[in-house]
């Protein structure tokens, strides 16, 4: 496993071959889809920090969602990638989108974890109540909230501190910064995206309910959406072995 830096965005590149690139979402880092790297042998999997986020400083450059699309462009860009395959949690469902509908010749398929469609309304208030609070208080109090209220009930207590370290080592100012480009987003123009989409659901999912990702699968031309039960935002880390299994049969299903 190797470092990839571009300015001051730091990314994890791990194996060879056909690019994956994995999208972390809000709170989160490329730590995320650490338990999936099993089902990614054969692939190169680059997961970054997105700006603000884990490794990554927050530079000042373009803002919002766009922003955080435009580094992830740049930084495969730097390594002569022209064509990956995407995966994403979170937040970064829906960088993953944009970047399918913006630049299709850019995304080979899409894997998206507690997919979002965009944030409602009180969702946005929210997230700039959080960045707010983020500023103010730092992330202490944050970081206890997402880890009891993001996962599933039977979530276990190493699962609830994973979710709390995450929070917890998130630059303040970063953080506020990713809750005010979520608070702003819209949804992607789904009817041009045309690559391969698998939808990964939680059943107990507070931020991202299977709701969410049926209206995706409608909208998203030959979407297919897999239900993990009892699991909640973070499913990655709640349930590694089926969201590994999930993204190896899907990514097995694009090899030319």
């Amino acid at each position: 496993m190797t470092d990839l830096r571009l300015g001051s965005l730091v990314a994890e590149c791990h194996g060879e071959g056909t690019p994956v690139v994995l999208i972390h979402g809000l709170g989160g880092t490329s730590n995320t889809f650490q338990p999936l790297l099993g089902a990614l042998e054969g692939w190169q999997a680059i997961r970054p920090d997105l700006p603000g986020a884990g490794r990554s400083p927050l530079k000042p450059g373009l803002p919002g969602l766009k922003g955080l699309g435009q580094a992830v462009r740049d930084l495969l860009r730097s390594r002569n990638i022209g064509c990956a395959h995407f995966v994403g949690h979170s937040m970064g469902t829906l960088i993953c989108q944009h970047l399918a509908a913006e630049s299709p010749d850019l995304v080979a398929s899409l894997a998206l974890y507690g997919p979002i469609l965009e944030p409602p309304p009180q969702a946005r208030d929210g997230l700039k109540d959080r960045a707010a609070a983020a500023r103010k208080d730092g992330m202490a109090g944050i970081a206890d909230a997402i880890a009891q209220g993001s996962v599933a009930g039977a979530a276990s207590p190493t699962v609830r501190a994973f979710v709390r370290e995450s929070l917890l080592r998130q630059d303040p100012a970063g953080y506020a910064s990713h809750c005010e480009a979520l608070a702003a987003a819209e949804a992607a123009p789904h009817e041009k995206i045309r690559c391969p989409t698998l939808l990964i659901a939680g059943d107990a999912d507070p931020v991202a309910p299977v709701a969410m990702a049926t209206t995706l699968k409608e909208k998203i031309a030959g979407a297919r959406l897999e239900t993990i039960a009892a699991v909640g935002h973070w499913m990655t880390v709640e349930a590694p072995s089926r969201s590994a299994e999930l993204l190896n049969a899907h990514l097995d299903a694009q090899r030319g």
